[in-house]
């Protein structure tokens, strides 16, 4: 095995938090992402980056090319809804433009509240339960995930 090889395969050993040190120590910055095969693979790219090079020149003037060349449309995307269209306003749910931010997993998520449910990435979702259980594949209950209300305390 070549030295970078074997460096590759040391960092297959790596616990998390280890990967996540050497991400930052190679990119400069902090991984948006923690997990573990993740973290493994875009080490190892970086490092391949570092030793042998990135792209060539005429690769990155190609990359620049084709980049300009994609139209970026300027109005609002089309939403697709899911599900029935949402019943009217609970009294305590926020109102109609508000932008709900929360952190999930290191991901930034923003739920904009409409008139006929709750935006998330580009997909309506009837409910506030719905739509955390579009970001976490599980059952939730809505206004606890989104922050709206706090755990009932058991006496």
């Amino acid at each position: 095995m070549t030295a970078i090889s074997e460096e590759i395969e040391k960092m297959r050993t790596m616990s998390t938090p280890e990967l996540v040190e050497r991400y930052s120590q190679l990119w400069g910055k902090g991984p948006r992402v923690k997990n573990k095969t993740w973290l493994w693979k875009r080490c190892a790219w970086k490092l391949q980056e570092i030793r042998f090079g990135g792209l060539s020149a005429a690769a990155k003037k190609r990359l620049e090319e084709l980049v300009a060349e994609i139209d970026f449309p300027l109005s609002e995307p089309e939403r697709t809804v899911t599900g029935k269209l949402a019943k009217p306003r609970k009294q305590g749910y926020p109102s109609v433009g508000t932008t709900l931010t929360r952190e999930w997993r290191g991901r930034e998520l923003r739920l904009r509240v409409l008139e006929d449910g709750f935006e998330l990435d580009g997909i309506v979702h009837r409910s506030l339960s719905a739509a955390a259980r579009a970001v976490t594949g599980s059952k939730w209950n809505g206004p606890l995930f989104w922050k709206l209300a706090e755990r009932k305390k058991k006496a």
